[in-house]
């Protein structure tokens, strides 16, 4: 053969995978969509350091190369590694080094192996910096912010050796009951979107054919539609026609490709009766021919074993998968026996070609080729932490407040009794999918208000009631500490940590079942029918309510729990969705006035779990509640309080009307709203623009569907102008054709402060303008 062009680093990527292509054997081809092994079988740890296993040099002796390795360095209770046995900062880019270099150097063609580490909010590692979940992130409504902490946590993951991060962002929370809402942007396809632009961006880098030796590649998680399961359970069915598919699950996914991401990862789900990683109309109908998107296509982990009961036997289910465009499988047994498969017939050679294309791009879109080896890299963990702080800071979301209580900075007190489960764990504020933590890592909120009191101020603390169960052993001291104290911060919620004690499913999901005494009632695995309060938590609340002493409520917790009317039982009730470890901290700023309250909701607060669904943005058919309570959240999407008070102005559009081709090119219309700061104290408002179709159209409405949000500064007293863009984007909805489109009819074009608190102006889209040709020809 001639020389390798797939050697020559200027040679155009397409041009280098296709002559990598030709001088591949089968057998090579089907180990490079392969992803068999688990990372931490590849190592063990001895008295001297580490050392490669026999095991993985079996794995890539088997296949004469490695298509991928996950979780080399991942830690956790599943995995069963810990900080005694796994892989720290110190070590990280060693032992991948070794790895790489093992492939590289005892293997025919000598192709580097993608090292695909899991990073969900931080990579999730030893040493790795946690970052809030998801939830919180959504909670900021600052897609900057995150994409800012994004970048350094994928700067972290490569220096340490990895180069594909798996990040969860396309799921939405349609059903708060599924435990794995915490890895949710929200229950909204247009908030999700914006932070899946700013992780692609965060994590990639500037777009184009290269992805940076301090970035990395981003495979977002799940396509699709995995929130809308039946029931909330994980996994389970869906039941979603077309157009809530595209307009509602499929919104985040679309984005993050136009933002260049460089993989999806297939979900567990099925669609229309077909499991997401052998869905060809989903992965190749869709995905390829409708959004031409180019990149890899990944399985979740042992999804394509499931496809067995279709399939028959794991060599047509490896062909179902693959022809439905899964490029990389994840530790089945069925792409081990594509080579089988292949000359069975079952799956064409040139179609395996093509998922061994994908693998090979991404390999020299990271320059792994050039470079295979991390070496020695500088990284910035202490900044990172701040960026944690300051994300959960941004996070902590203010749902009621009598106005007086908050911030304690602003009254005399001379004891803050802290009571609660989830008072003084850090483990149990920093969810699901993360390492274990260093001794002294973090703050817990107890930590937090005892730093952040005045000098003078006593701290006191009682644990109260366990986070789930009905016993109540420390009752009476908490109930005696909350009368003796002149504010009682209560701490509540659930908790995603899992325990030396959890047991798991093949796959890492957590297999708690009624009457386990586990405390987890969050993350993969941990789906519940009910979301009120645990029994023991809510008897602590009115226990501590009833001493008369004013009660602070800070609910840490990784989904909505259904709350009761608070409003005569607490002074105030915050949300601290997962904070991670420096959350303690940021609760504490909050509370003291140190910061003011900025989080917004990102998905709506249930009343009760009967009453599901309650996202904002169902269909209009103008239901009312039922015969014993409201339809209408306890709280709405887009709630949020702060220490000032807001108005609004009434919102004011350029043009209104105008015609639907006109949404063709740029925004032809913009809206205008005037907020004003009429408190004592500085804002940071969060504006949102919705939008309603209140007749024409091809399809039943929407109640109201988020197309904007702005944030602004305000000093007290002080007034800005917020205006937002109305295109097409924000007016066009899925049509029986199968397209995008702006129908003519009545809009409703609303601004204000939560879905629930709007006012609006009118806008009439018209048919599309007839030109003097056209009525001519008429």
């Amino acid at each position: 053969m001639s020389d390798p062009l797939f050697r020559d680093p200027e040679a155009p990527v397409s041009e280098r995978v296709r002559d990598l292509l030709s001088r591949m054997t089968l057998t090579e081809k089907v180990g490079q969509v392969n992803q068999r092994m688990y990372g931490w079988h590849a190592y063990e740890r001895t008295p001297s350091g580490h050392r490669l296993t026999d095991a993985f040099r079996a794995e890539v002796a088997a296949y004469d190369g490695m298509g991928a390795l996950y979780g080399l360095q991942r830690a956790d209770p599943w995995s069963g590694v810990t900080a005694e046995t796994g892989i720290g900062a110190t070590d990280g880019a060693r032992v991948s080094d070794a790895v790489q270099r093992h492939v590289v150097e005892n293997t025919r063609l000598g192709i580097p192996v993608l090292l695909v580490e899991e990073m969900p909010h931080g990579v999730q590692a030893l040493d790795g910096t946690v970052l809030p979940v998801n939830l919180a992130v959504g909670a900021t409504w600052d897609p900057e912010l995150y994409e800012e902490a994004a970048a350094l946590a994928a700067a972290q993951l490569r220096a340490r050796g990895g180069h594909v991060a798996l990040v969860s962002a396309l799921d939405l929370v349609r059903d708060p009951r599924w435990g794995r809402a915490e890895e949710c942007f929200g229950e909204d396809p247009y908030l999700a979107a914006r932070f899946t632009e700013a992780l692609v961006r965060g994590v990639q880098g500037p777009a184009g054919d290269h992805i940076g030796p301090d970035r990395a590649a981003v495979v977002l998680k799940h396509f699709a539609g995995q929130g809308a399961t039946i029931g909330g359970r994980n996994s389970a069915a869906t039941e979603l026609g077309a157009r809530e598919l595209h307009e509602i699950h499929l919104v985040a996914a679309r984005a993050g490709i136009r933002a260049g991401a460089a993989g999806l990862m297939a979900a567990y789900n099925e669609f229309d009766g077909v499991p997401c990683a052998g869905n060809h109309h989903l992965l190749t109908g869709i995905l390829r021919e409708q959004w031409g998107f180019g990149g890899l296509v990944m399985a979740d982990g042992l999804a394509i074993d499931r496809l067995v009961r279709m399939a028959g036997d794991p060599m047509a289910a490896g062909a179902m998968a693959l022809r439905a465009g899964t490029d990389l499988s994840l530790w089945d047994d069925c792409y081990p026996r594509l080579a089988e498969a292949v000359r069975r017939g079952l799956v064409e050679e040139s179609t395996l070609d093509t998922a061994v294309g994908r693998v090979l791009a991404l390999k020299f879109r990271l320059g792994l080729f050039e470079r295979p080896y991390t070496g020695a890299q500088e990284t910035e963990p202490a900044r990172l932490e701040r960026l944690s702080e300051r994300v959960a800071r941004a996070s902590v979301t203010l749902l009621e407040h009598d106005g007086v209580t908050l911030p304690l900075s602003g009254r005399r007190i001379g004891t803050v009794a802290v009571i609660g489960p989830n008072a003084d764990s850090v483990p149990q504020q920093i969810g699901d999918y993360t390492a274990p933590q260093r001794p002294g890592t973090g703050s817990g909120v107890l930590a937090g208000i005892r730093a952040a009191a005045p000098d003078g101020t006593q701290v006191t603390y009682a644990r109260g009631c366990g986070l789930v169960g009905g016993d109540l052993p420390d009752l009476p001291e908490a109930v005696a500490l909350a009368a003796l104290a002149d504010v009682a911060v209560l701490v509540l919620g659930g908790s995603s940590a899992r325990e030396s004690g959890t047991r798991f499913d093949a796959n890492g999901a957590a297999v708690v079942a009624s009457g386990n005494p586990v405390e987890m009632t969050c993350g993969e695995g941990v789906d519940l029918a009910e979301l009120s309060l645990p029994e023991g938590q809510s008897a602590l609340l009115d226990a501590v309510a009833a001493t008369g002493t004013p009660v602070v409520v800070v609910l840490v917790q990784g989904r909505p729990h259904a709350l009761p009317d608070l409003s005569g039982t607490a002074a105030a009730v915050l949300s601290a969705w997962y904070p991670g470890p420096w959350g303690g901290r940021a609760v504490a700023d909050v509370l003291f006035g140190a910061a003011g309250p900025q989080g917004r909701l990102p998905v709506s607060v249930p009343r009760s779990a009967a009453q599901l669904p309650v996202f904002y943005n169902g269909k209009d058919h103008g239901y009312r509640g039922y015969v014993d309570q409201p339809a209408a959240p306890r709280h709405p999407f887009g709630h949020g309080l702060s220490y000032t008070t807001v108005e609004y102005g009434t919102p004011r559009l350029s043009l209104a009307s105008v015609a639907a081709d006109r949404f063709d090119g740029p925004a032809p219309v913009s809206c205008a709203v005037r907020v004003v700061n009429t408190g004592a104290r500085p804002a940071r408002e969060t504006v949102q623009l919705y939008v309603r179709r209140m007749l024409g159209g091809s399809s039943w409405p929407r109640v109201r569907e988020l197309r904007g949000f702005a944030r602004v500064e305000l000093a007290p007293g002080e007034s800005a102008e917020v205006t937002f863009p109305v295109d097409a984007e924000a007016l066009a909805s899925f049509t029986y054709a199968g397209q995008w489109a702006v129908e003519p009819g009545e809009f409703a074009i609303e601004t204000g402060p939560s879905s629930q608190r709007t006012r609006s102006a009118g806008l009439t889209v018209t048919p599309r303008a007839v030109t003097a040709r056209q009525a001519d020809r008429r």
